[in-house]
């Protein structure tokens, strides 16, 4: 596949309930519902606000056999309602669960993490779900990767990709092509190498199955909208991608705008560009082109730096051709391209989308987002983001936070905001705000402090991935966490916050 052209990547057609992902079909939309699936009104209210949206596929968790059991009844409930969202069951830890949800949803997302091949498990799954035609979503987490993987590829792309070829070849065996998979990281640059890296792998051994993505636990606002967009927006580009949700902090219905918005930017995506370098472009290993340590925003000095502005339709092959074929191969560049959006929101997501891989990548010195519509300072801020959610340079506190669903045991929207309210004038620290243990100590495992759900009513702080502080009273864990920050020097008032900013390799 030529990477450097948008040509979509050859996947077969998988049904979900009343959807049909995969082959020539639009990129279909989705969220998850974050209300206690034992609350069947509860579910169905949030179901029905996130299908009005436009969100025709609903991820349910079904932690427990009680919660899978009550699948029917939302399920029965939704269909009374005249909904035909396709309903998911969401499993982790307990493989009955995913038996029990067979009978009743559209779907089951299994995590690699917590089944084993070995036990027959999954082939039973199998065979439950070609029963009654129910689609099977092969879903690994960068921060639950089972232990005999983590143990010999780390917590790596190379891991992830391992996690999921071992499933799918067992599906393949089975003949069971009713199949999705996905590759979730809260780290852009995992994320998008992990894709890659399985696409690679599917093509050589002849699969075909549709691809879900999403960046996981984005945060909320405007932040979570740019660092979804780059993650998303650099597969998109690729060709890659069946299926996307939107993982933010925020009522479930928020996520399905920003997920039209980016599956409708990358719907015709027209233009060929001849790169005639293609080795200097690695989706597996970060390598700056240049020796810029710090990427500059459009308000910086730009002496030494050439510029290069996408006029075309297609904007990220147009300047990553134009990069690659540099007559100088090392010479710094700066992305350029106007944004005509009255909306700083949709201006911020289609450019992180269009420039923000480039970044990521590794070709790119430095952003110019021509708006005139917008203040100045409102724009190098989007491009700051950018560049954080690249992962490129960190220039304000970035929050890994889970978007909630029926496991999070705390008000995690009120919780996010008032841990923001109290430390987001920090620099350069990353702080992950989890709402239980099912991902959270492993997908906020390069964040500096942690903030995670424990026991109902009680948080577990980590520095790192050390735990400093048990199943103390959420009242208190806000000032503990502040604590600790403090006492690891790390910590200055509002107004006696450092100007400068950081570039940190991950």
């Amino acid at each position: 596949m030529n990477l450097n052209e948008f040509v979509r990547r050859e996947s077969h057609e998988v049904t979900v309930g009343s959807v049909k992902i995969g082959g020539t079909n639009p990129v279909a939309v989705q969220s998850m519902t974050n209300t206690d699936t034992n609350d069947t009104e509860a579910c169905v209210g949030q179901i029905a606000r996130i299908a009005a949206a436009g969100g025709r596929i609903v991820r349910l968790t079904a932690q427990g056999r009680r919660e899978a059991e009550n699948l029917q009844s939302i399920a029965r409930r939704v269909r009374e309602e005249g909904i035909d969202a396709a309903l998911v069951a969401d499993i982790h830890f307990l493989p009955e669960a995913a038996s029990i949800a067979a009978r009743y949803v559209d779907k089951v997302r299994i995590n690699p993490g917590n089944y084993r091949t070995d036990h027959g498990q999954l082939e039973a799954l199998i065979a439950q779900c070609r029963e009654r035609g129910v689609a099977l979503r092969i879903g690994v987490n960068h921060g639950s990767l089972a232990k005999r993987v983590f143990d010999e590829w780390g917590d790596t792309p190379q891991g992830m990709v391992v996690s999921a070829m071992e499933f799918l070849r067992v599906c393949r065996r089975e003949r069971f092509d009713r199949v999705v998979v996905s590759m979730k990281s809260s780290n852009t640059r995992v994320m998008v190498a992990a894709y890659r890296l399985l696409v690679e792998a599917m093509e050589a051994e002849g699969m075909s199955y549709p691809v879900h993505l999403g960046v996981t636990e984005a945060g909320n606002g405007l932040e979570g909208r740019v660092k979804s967009a780059v993650g998303i927006g650099a597969l998109l580009a690729d060709g890659i991608g069946d299926t996307i949700r939107v993982s933010l902090t925020e009522a479930p219905e928020n996520e399905i705008p920003v997920a039209q918005l980016l599956a409708a930017h990358f719907a015709e995506r027209p233009g060929r560009f001849e790169v005639r370098h293609p080795e200097r472009y690695s989706p597996t290993e970060y390598r700056r082109r240049s020796r810029i340590a710090v990427p500059i925003v459009h308000d910086e000095p730009m002496e030494g730096f050439r510029v290069i502005e996408a006029l075309s339709g297609n904007p990220t092959a147009e300047l990553r051709a134009a990069i690659l074929n540099l007559e100088q191969p090392d010479e710094p560049v700066v992305v350029k391209r106007r944004y005509d959006e009255a909306s700083l929101e949709t201006l911020a997501v289609k450019a992180a989308a269009d420039l923000g891989p480039l970044v990521l990548d590794g070709l790119a010195d430095g952003l110019w987002i021509d708006a005139p519509g917008h203040a100045a300072a409102d724009i190098r801020e989007v491009e700051l983001m950018i560049l954080q959610a690249a992962r490129a340079r960190f220039s304000h506190t970035e929050y890994i936070a889970c978007p909630s669903c029926g496991r999070t045991l705390y008000d995690i929207e009120r919780t996010l905001a008032a841990i923001k309210a109290r430390t987001s004038h920090l620099s350069n620290l990353k702080i992950g705000v989890m709402g239980c243990i099912v991902n959270g100590p492993g997908e906020m495992a390069d964040a500096d402090y942690g903030y995670v759900g424990a026991a109902p009513g009680c948080i577990t702080l980590y520095r790192g991935r050390t735990i400093v502080a048990r199943n103390i009273p959420q009242q208190e864990a806000l000032d503990r966490l502040v604590e600790v920050i403090k006492a690891d020097g790390k910590w200055a008032e509002p107004e006696d916050r450092p100007k400068t900013e950081s570039f940190r390799s991950v």
